[in-house]
Formats: C-alpha cells, structure tokens, sequence
C-alpha cells in the first residue's frame, strides 16, 4: 500500500484572511474620489441608503463594473433634500449619477462603497441630455412631427382620453367639456392608464394600442395628467412612448402637468396644451369655430336666398306688365299660322290623297297577282287529287284482273264473314256473276 502523506500546508481563517485585505486598504490610503455611475436598487432602510453602483456600456447596454454603496443616515437626510431641491425628484434607482465615494471593507460584510456627497446638477444635466437624445433621434427617424401633420377633422366630437380613473385632472377635463358655453355636445371613453410610476410608460402605450384597435370609433385622443412634481413627470420623457404618439394614426392632444413643465411627447403631439382644463377648451374651441363658421353659412345663405327672391319679385313685376302684350303677340302669330294651315290644307290634302290612291293601286295590283298565284295553286292541287283519286279508283283495280265481291250490298274482304247460303256477287272487268254459299 502508498504511505500516506500526513503533511498538511499552512492556512489561515477567513477572518485573518480578510483583515489582510482591510489592512492592505488602509495601507494604500484610498481617499475619497468623484465616480459616475448610474444607481439600481435603491433601498432605504433605517435611514439609510444601500443601492449598488453600475456602470454600463452605452452601445450593448451590458453592464461593465458594478459595487455595492451606502449613504449612512447622518448623510443622507441632508444629500436627498438637496438632490430633490435641484432635480425636482427623488433620489431613487435607474439615475446617472456623480457621487463622492470612498472605500471601506468590513471582515464580516465585505468591501462597500461609502458615499459622502451627491453632484446634482450633472444628474440634472443628464435628464436634460436624455430629452436632447430622444428629440434628436425621433427627428433623425423623421417621424417627430408625423402627428402634428395629421388633418384635423372638421368638428372633433368623439374623444378617447387616456387618463388615471377618477383623477382631479381627468374631472376637470369633463367638467369643462360637459358645462361648455356653446352647448356642444362631446362623446368621450376614458382608457384608464397609469400617469406615474414605473409602469406609466407600458399603461399609456397600452391606451393606445386599444385605441387604434378602434380608431374609426373617435375623432382624435385626449393624454391629460393633473401638475405634480417634476419626478412624475419625467416618466414621460420616453422614447418610445414619444414614437407612440408621434406615428398614431389620429391626432393627439397632450395636457401633461403645468404651464412651465415641458415633456417629450410635448414635442411629438399634435397640440400641447398647459392643463387637462385647457384640452377641454381646446375642443370646444374647434367645436365653436366649427359652429361660428356653420352660422356665418347660414347667414350666406339666408342673404343669398333674400338677393334671389328680390331678382325674382323685379322679374316677375316685369313679367307680368308684359303678359298683356306678350299675349296679344302670340295670338296674332298664332292667327298667321292658322292662315298659313289653312292655306295649305287643299295643297296637301291633294298630295295625300293621290299618295293614298297611288299606295291603293299597288295594293290592288299586289291582290291580283296573289289571287291568280293562288287559283293556279289550287288549281295543279286538284289536278293531282284527281290523278290520284283515278289511280286509286275501284274500276282500275277490275281493269287489271281483280274481282270485287258484294254480300248484301257489302265488300267482303275476309271468307270468315259468310255463312252458308248467302248469295254473293262478284263483279270483274266486264260483267259480274252471282253465287250462293255452301
């Protein structure tokens, strides 16, 4: 059998081996630097902030370097208040970021970053940066003003709103369409949609989708979202969203937050308006210049219709004072040619009449032919009856060498029809003899 080898090589505990690690940190002296990174899952817990730092290839999206970051709680209070202050929203996860960080490793939790401070304008300049994207590249596809160049119909009356059910902008909107001045009517669907979240962008996208599926059913489409802050809002600075809107089949009116917020789909929509309020009033004011021009036709009609009656009542005035003369005119005419008629009633009534005598002579000339044509028909008709009636003739038939037999006065023509003792009488060609039956 081999012999066993016994000898063990020398090893350490984790423990020691990670305070190496914490004292080679130290000894390096890695201080405090400015990193750029975009954050993910941002999680606040007891005050403090755990997320983790990534950084990722713009092209393919794969994501190069990643660690693990902490803002203790005696830092963060005050670093989130004043990210929100500058950014107009929260600190949270899926932000391009530059952060002051610093390295700390712990035996039993691992290496983390330490985050002391925020930039936040850079972060703020990459929101503004992203919009500048998106705008450039819906305009290198061509398609950010497809939506704007969509033909309006005339009276848009049948509206699809994509709003979230039972907010305070979508009741303003129908308040104001519903208590419109001019009385028009507006037949409106609410698709219900998320306006904030994560989940705005699939939820209004979806709006549409039902939308189009029906899009012969309405006349144009309502995105109206109440003001809030600037964080919800930003959720509609989407690409495709924003390419959504700009290639949808019917025009899109956008009322997204408050006079001074702007957003992508501001930039792709057919009409953008400040509030959900000034949407409504946008319809109604198609709908009243619809109704101003409908009244200004009607009063082109009326004023045409007076002008015609006025031209009619002059000619009919004149008319009438004409009559008199007018007829006297036609019944002197009407006299001439009377005269003229009778004039010229012996003249033609003579060429009608030799016309018709003439016609007659061919007529009866026609009839004599036809009459001798017929006689001379019949005539041959009765000739050959006759030759026909002598060929079949009883005396032809004695001529050739028959006999005719008389029972009675009767042809007898089968030897079954006498009996015995009747006389019979048979006739030739000359002369006929008498014979009795045995």
């Amino acid at each position: 059998m081999p012999e066993l080898n016994l000898t063990q090589p020398q090893a350490i505990s984790l423990l020691e081996f990670n305070g190496r690690i914490k004292r080679l940190l130290n000894d390096q002296s890695v201080s405090a630097v400015w990193v750029m990174a975009e954050t993910s899952d941002v999680q606040i817990r007891r005050g403090h902030c755990y997320l983790e730092l990534l950084q990722k290839d713009p092209n393919t999206g794969e994501t190069l370097a990643k660690a693990n970051a902490v803002i203790w709680s005696s830092r963060f209070q005050y670093l989130s208040y004043n990210f929100m202050q500058v950014t107009g929203q929260p600190f949270n996860s899926g932000m391009k970021v530059m952060v002051l960080v610093s390295a700390n490793y712990h035996e039993q939790y691992g290496m983390k970053l330490v985050i002391t401070d925020i930039n936040p304008e850079f972060t703020l300049g990459d929101m503004a940066r992203r919009r500048i994207e998106i705008i450039q590249r819906l305009t290198s596809e061509g398609i950010i003003d497809m939506n704007k160049e969509l033909e309006w119909p005339e009276v848009p009356q049948r509206i699809a709103v994509i709003s979230a059910q039972g907010a305070a902008g979508y009741g303003d909107f129908m308040n104001q369409l519903s208590n419109n001045p001019y009385g028009l009517k507006f037949y409106t669907a609410l698709f219900s949609a998320m306006m904030q979240g994560p989940q705005t962008v699939p939820s209004v996208i979806a709006a549409l989708e039902k939308i189009g599926a029906n899009e012969d059913l309405f006349d144009c489409v309502v995105i109206i979202r109440g003001g809030g802050s600037t964080t919800d809002l930003n959720w509609f600075d989407d690409y495709m969203l924003a390419a959504n809107v700009a290639q949808f089949p019917l025009p899109v009116i956008v009322g997204i937050g408050h006079e001074r917020d702007v957003t992508v789909l501001d930039y792709v929509a057919a009409e953008r308006v400040k509030t959900p309020t000034a949407a409504a009033e946008l319809l109604i004011g198609k709908g009243s210049a619809a109704l101003a021009h409908l009244t200004e036709l009607t009063n082109d009609v009326v004023s045409i219709a007076r002008d015609h009656i006025s031209r009619s009542a002059e000619q009919l005035a004149y008319l009438s004072s004409a009559i008199p003369m007018t007829a006297h005119h036609l019944a002197e005419r009407a006299r001439m040619q009377l005269q003229q008629f009778m004039s010229n009633i012996p003249l033609h009534a003579k060429s009608r009449i030799d016309a018709e005598r003439e016609k007659l002579g061919r007529t009866a000339d026609r009839i004599k032919d036809a009459t001798a044509r017929a006689m001379l028909k019949e005539q041959m008709r009765l000739e050959a009856m006759n030759d026909k009636v002598q060929l079949l003739s009883p005396r032809n038939t004695l001529n050739r060498g028959y006999s005719l037999t008389l029972c009675n006065g009767k042809a007898v023509t089968d030897a079954s029809q006498l009996k015995a003792g009747d006389v019979i009488t048979s006739h030739f060609k000359t002369g006929h003899v008498q014979s009795t039956v045995k």
